[in-house]
Order: C-alpha cells, then sequence, then structure tokens
C-alpha cells in the first residue's frame, strides 16, 4: 500500500510556508495553521505561556471583535478548535469552502493584529481559565500528576521536556502582560509558523488570498535556540505518589528514538506488540490469566527533541505493583531474547495501515490531511513525508521489534511511578533502583 498527498508550497517574503493541497470530493476547506512554538520554548519559571495563548487567541484581536471569531465561523457553517503540546501549537478551521477567505482573515488577524486588544483584563481572564483547567485535569483529577512526576523524573530540571505544557500554579500567577507579550512577538510570526490549506480549493486562489490577508504581517525576530541538557541516568529513578484513587497503578518511560528517526516506528509497533489487543503480551498475561491487572497499555511517545516509551498498568485492589514489575520485566526480556512472532507485528502493521488511511478520508480536523502535512513540514522537513511514513512501519520486521526491546527498554534505565492509595505505600514497586518519593 502506497499512500500520498498531492501539494504545492510556496513561502512569503516574511517566511510563512503555505502548503495547499487540492481534495474536490466535498465543498469544504480546512485552514491549518502550526506555530513553531510549544512548552519546550519556555524556560524554568515562566511557563505555561504556549499553552496560555492557545486560549487567548480565541478571544479577539484588532479587527475581530471579543467572541465574534466562534460567532463569525459557527455563521458560515465552519468549526474550529487548536492545541498545544511541547513542540507546537496549531489551529485549525473547517469550513464550507466558499468561506475559505473569512477563515484566512480570522487567522491573519489573529497573527498579526493580537497584541493591540491584548489588555491585562484579557490576560488575567485567560490565566484564570487555564488555572481551573490545571485544577480538573491535574491537581483534583485521579492519577493527574502521574505524568507531570514521570517527565519531571525523565528530564532533568534544564531540560525542555522536564516542565508541564499547561505550567505550574506558580509561573502562571506571575507571568506578567510584558512577560506575555514579550513571548507572543518572539514566537507568533509568520517566519515560524506553516499555513496548510486542504480542501475544495483554487490553488492560484489559495495564493492571492495568503498573500493579501498574511502578507503584510512583517516578520518576527529570529527565534531563539532551544538547548537540551544530557538527560540520560545511571540507574532506575523511583518515585511513590500517593492520591486520591482506589487501585495502584505502576507508569514506567524510557528513553526512546525522537520522531520519525530510526526505531521510532519499531517502538510504535512493539507497543502493540505488548498491550494493543486481549491477545497482545502484557495483556494476556496480566489482565487474563494472571488476573492482577485491570488494564494495561504502552505507547511510543515521539516528540522533536526526544522520545519516550510507557507502560501503563492498573493493579487489582491490593496487589502490588511489584507483582506487576515482575512480570512486566519477564515480558520484555523474552521478547529481547526469544523474539515475537511475524502474526504479531503483521497485525500491528496492520493496525497502523488501517488507522493511517482512516485519518486521511478527512481533510481537516486533528489528524485531517491538512494537520497532517503540517506535522511532516515541521518534524521531518517535508510535507511530502507522508510516503515515508507508512513505509517505514512496513519495513519492520520480527527481528526489528526484538532489538527495540532489547536496545531501548531492557538494556536502559527507567522511571518507575508507583500511584498508590494514601496510606498504602507498601503497595508501590521497590524494584532494584534507587530514588526519591513524595
Amino acid at each position: 500500500m502506497e499512500v500520498y498527498i498531492p501539494y504545492t508550497q510556496f513561502t512569503l517574503a516574511n517566511g510563512l510556508d503555505v502548503i495547499v493541497h487540492r481534495d474536490a470530493s466535498l465543498p469544504v476547506v480546512s485552514v491549518n495553521v502550526w506555530y513553531h512554538v510549544g512548552s519546550k520554548n519556555e524556560r524554568p519559571g515562566r511557563t505555561g505561556f504556549a499553552h496560555l495563548f492557545e486560549h487567548i487567541m480565541f478571544e479577539g484581536s484588532q479587527h475581530v471583535p471579543e467572541g465574534e471569531f466562534d460567532n463569525l465561523l459557527e455563521g458560515a457553517g465552519g468549526l474550529n478548535n487548536g492545541s498545544t503540546s511541547n513542540d507546537r501549537t496549531n489551529y485549525w478551521e473547517n469550513v464550507p469552502s466558499n468561506a475559505l477567505e473569512l477563515a484566512l482573515w480570522l487567522e491573519a488577524d489573529r497573527m498579526g493584529f493580537l497584541l493591540q486588544t491584548m489588555t491585562q483584563d484579557k490576560l488575567d481572564v485567560q490565566r484564570d481559565v487555564v488555572k481551573n483547567e490545571r485544577r480538573e485535569s491535574v491537581d483534583n483529577q485521579p492519577y493527574g500528576a502521574a505524568f507531570e512526576t514521570v517527565y519531571e523524573n525523565l528530564y532533568p530540571a534544564d531540560h525542555p521536556y522536564h516542565w508541564p505544557v499547561i505550567g505550574s500554579m506558580d509561573d502562571l500567577t506571575a507571568a506578567t502582560l510584558d512577560d506575555v507579550k514579550g513571548f507572543f512577538r518572539t514566537y507568533y510570526a509568520p517566519n515560524n509558523a506553516s499555513l496548510a490549506i486542504a480542501g475544495d480549493v483554487n490553488e492560484q486562489q489559495v495564493r492571492r488570498l495568503v498573500e493579501k490577508y498574511f502578507g503584510p504581517i512583517p516578520a518576527g525576530p529570529p527565534v531563539p535556540p532551544v538547548s537540551m541538557p544530557d538527560a540520560t541516568f545511571t540507574s532506575d529513578r523511583r518515585v511513590v505518589l500517593e492520591d486520591d484513587v482506589q487501585l495502584p497503578r505502576l507508569y514506567v518511560a524510557w528513553h526512546s528514538p525522537r520522531i520519525y528517526t530510526d526505531g521510532d516506528a519499531a517502538m510504535d509497533v512493539l507497543s502493540s506488540v505488548l498491550a494493543d489487543g486481549k491477545t497482545s503480551r502484557l495483556y494476556k498475561r496480566l489482565v487474563y490469566d494472571e488476573q492482577i491487572a485491570q488494564d494495561v497499555s504502552a505507547f511510543q511517545n515521539s516528540q522533536e527533541l526526544a522520545g519516550s516509551f510507557w507502560i501503563v498498568a492498573t493493579a487489582k485492589p491490593d496487589v502490588k505493583l511489584g507483582d506487576l514489575e515482575s512480570a512486566l520485566r519477564e515480558e520484555l526480556e523474552r521478547v529481547a531474547s526469544d523474539g515475537v512472532r511475524s502474526v504479531e507485528v503483521e497485525r500491528a502493521v496492520n493496525g497502523v495501515e488501517t488507522s493511517f488511511v482512516r485519518s486521511l478520508e478527512r481533510v481537516g480536523g486533528f489528524g485531517g490531511k491538512a494537520d497532517r502535512l503540517n506535522e511532516y513540514h515541521f518534524f521531518a522537513g517535508s510535507p511530502g513525508f507522508v510516503r515515508r511514513d507508512l513505509a517505514r512501519y512496513q519495513e519492520v520486521d520480527t527481528a526489528d521489534v526484538s532489538a527495540a526491546a532489547r536496545d531501548y527498554l531492557v538494556a536502559r534505565h527507567a522511571v518507575w511511578l508507583s500511584v498508590v492509595p494514601r496510606g498504602r505505600r507498601e503497595l508501590a514497586a521497590e524494584g532494584r533502583g534507587t530514588g526519591g518519593s513524595r
């Protein structure tokens, strides 16, 4: 199977990269903007800014009064959304093709004319919104602090993946209006963004409209480089977190290949072999055979600067997480030494192909064709990487999967986080390593 998304590409004088894909199957179009800024571009003491702007960008700009962004789009039959990660911030609008100009104007206005309406009151309101989001999703959520805690231990304090995307309460409180404006001027400029447009469009019309609305926006200053200190450690790191939960849960994370590099696809396939479906190795052993776990999952977290491989398992009531760890280690060592069966790899690759093709049936939204073109442009350096992306999974064989388990998991140290009910620290996984607790 070969997949390709035809596209044309051009760059404005101000540095904005533009990618256009024509799909006339339906009279719809998606406008998708990626700003090449995420939490990795922040610094200790000043975290959460990228995610904060994900909210502020919907609150009006010089020519779009507050509340009108959504009203105008919905009035034209469109919808929109955005998201922030460690590496990037994206925004998209899905609209009928005759509303393309509206979507481009709205995106251009908040790129070029947001700060003119940026006030202390607007900052305070959105800061409170983000703080409440943090309370709901992290501070007051069962297991909510787990991922944040793992990242704190997986990367050193000055590493750009050490702090959470949502930021800390203290940093959000300390952010001043000048801080926030300075962050926007540095990163939310055409020379630090890419614009993908996919759908029922005329390429000449797209170029004319993009030049009209985005062309006058001046380029920003050169974006500061991101430094990445060494993140390796010489022994397993163990952390115990008491939480308001009923069941103990084990989180394990290793350093792994970064996105689209050698080994990244094999780690994805390995995660499927280990924990995707009831016949996967860890599910069968932990949940079905030994019945010591409620659930288990595994995933390769592929990012721009570094990757991480995760296994998460929730124990049955009163089961010690050390029992899960022992079984987990045995299964990893078995994959590394004895290998995997070809049918396991084929099933995993078939799953990748199915989800891959399904996502490309949509021109817009998260993971649709416009979003994919931007992703490949940003992470792989070419919107045309889609063809290579699927091929790298199809080339994974049993030896690759076994080597991935051996080289990146069995042979390396990991962060082992035990989340246990309050007062039940005896359920934590003690293991073979040393580390702190909290």
